[in-house]
């Protein structure tokens, strides 16, 4: 596996050894040992959750806050999408600031995400397959969603036309500004 820092510390790229021939390939996607070590803390991820999505679809930005904040290790099974993480975290240089990377099932990359971030993706290919594992249970309680199209972060999503986009009534009547939320 090669662990690939980003602009942002604590925000990994991690991209798998694939190993092919006439059959298909093989590839290993986590070994515990070997990621603590490499973004140098322990992470004891407890559920593992997918979810199915169509060209256009936007999830995000999600967190939650509080002792339920999660970190997440993210990746695409089928097709592709826009996967970014921002920055809350008051004393981060970065904070504010956003990471965007391509995950795809051609790639193979995966996105580590750590505790004290927002996260959100945008599917890019006809439909897309996304699982993700979490160091935290779900807490709805603790549920929050900033605006996907907060001029403050600017974001630019890759499918930007309105009509194009397809959000959760969630994500478009309840986000809040960047300016609004709840940070870490």
């Amino acid at each position: 596996m090669n662990y690939i820092p980003t602009d942002i510390e604590g925000v990994w790229i991690l991209e798998p050894r694939l190993f092919e021939d006439a059959r298909g390939y093989f590839m290993e996607t986590y070994r515990k040992e070997d990621f603590d070590k490499s973004i140098g803390h322990e992470v004891n991820f407890i559920q593992d959750n997918q979810s199915k999505s169509s060209r256009g679809v936007l999830r995000g930005l999600h967190y939650q806050k509080g002792e339920t904040s999660q970190a997440k290790l993210v990746r695409v099974l089928h097709g592709s999408v826009v996967d970014v993480a921002v920055d809350l975290r008051r004393n981060s240089p970065t904070f504010g600031r956003h990471v965007m990377v391509e995950l795809s099932a051609e790639n193979n990359r995966q996105l580590f995400i750590p505790r004290g971030f927002a996260h959100g993706f945008q599917v890019l290919s006809d439909e897309a397959v996304f699982t993700y594992k979490v160091d935290n249970r779900y807490a709805p309680e603790a549920e929050c969603s900033i605006r996907f199209d907060d001029p403050q972060l600017d974001i630019k999503w890759p499918i930007s036309h309105p009509e194009e986009m397809l959000l959760s009534e969630k994500d478009l009547k309840h986000a809040v500004a960047f300016s609004e939320a709840e940070l870490f």
